[in-house]
């Protein structure tokens, strides 16, 4: 009969964290349809927006900004979901944690593996935006990367906690209602949070999701760093390292 039992406590280790890293990374390398949707599908979504308002070009740079944000957080959800959860399924996250490897050096090192992906996705779709789209923006386009970037971090640590809770592939992507849709929602992007019932707007602040966009938002209309972007940022990232914490509290090994 088997029973699950936590994973041994290790000090975090350089070392440890970037050979998962790099593993990860090999992985990937061998997987071109993944690579393909984590780096190309974000900037797909934005040419196809960009053109489907070409009559209004205003209309993109009203949203753009907010989008640049969030189709990094939902490719880099579905991707680092599956992807983590494969390894569960398949037993590799048993024999990694029956090795010396401490549970923050496996999460540190998943979140590296896909955070250096995030860097590249953040670049290109940004890129795409402000200087092939034409996004016009009045801060600098490297604030809108940050944001972009940690966008596309808190996407993998989200993928990263509920990877513990599927079963399967599928189950995994059912998670995307639940998590991720009433973000989108709420976020600000289809309505001002402030017009919204009380009730709703009270959830729309403690959603991840909505500082993000009010980060974008903030680059778009400001030319320098505001006091709403540092806080925006900051919750963005706190959200993030806090998520991929509560990621490494889930990781369990069975034994027998």
């Amino acid at each position: 009969m088997s029973t699950t039992t936590p994973a041994p406590t290790r000090a975090l280790s350089f070392s440890r964290t970037t050979a998962t890293a790099a593993r990860v990374l090999r992985q990937l390398r061998h997987d071109p349809r993944t690579i393909a949707l984590m780096l190309l599908v974000p900037c797909l979504m934005l040419f196809l927006l960009r053109y489907v308002f070409d009559g209004s070009p205003h209309v993109f740079d009203n949203i753009g900004a907010s989008l640049l944000g969030i189709f990094p957080l939902i490719t880099m959800f579905l991707v680092t979901s599956i992807a983590t959860l494969r390894e569960r399924t398949s037993g590799t996250l048993e024999r990694l944690l029956a090795m010396p490897l401490g549970k923050g050096d496996l999460i540190a090192g998943y979140a590296l593996a896909f955070g250096t992906v995030a860097i590249v996705q953040s670049a290109l779709a940004t890129g795409l935006a402000v200087w092939i789209l034409g996004l016009d923006v009045t801060g600098s386009p490297w604030l809108l990367l940050l944001v972009a970037l940690l966008d596309a971090l808190l996407g993998t640590a989200l993928g990263l906690f509920v990877s513990a809770f599927a079963a399967s592939e599928f189950q995994a992507v059912q998670f995307m209602p639940a998590v991720i849709f009433p973000q989108l929602l709420l976020c600000g992007l289809f309505a001002v949070r402030d017009t919204m019932h009380p009730v709703l707007e009270a959830v729309s602040d403690v959603l991840p999701m909505s500082y993000a966009v009010d980060g974008m938002n903030e680059v778009l209309r400001h030319t320098d760093i505001t006091t709403a972007f540092v806080r925006d940022t900051a919750i963005v990232a706190g959200c993030a390292l806090l998520v991929l914490t509560l990621g490494a509290a889930t990781l369990k090994r069975r034994t027998a």
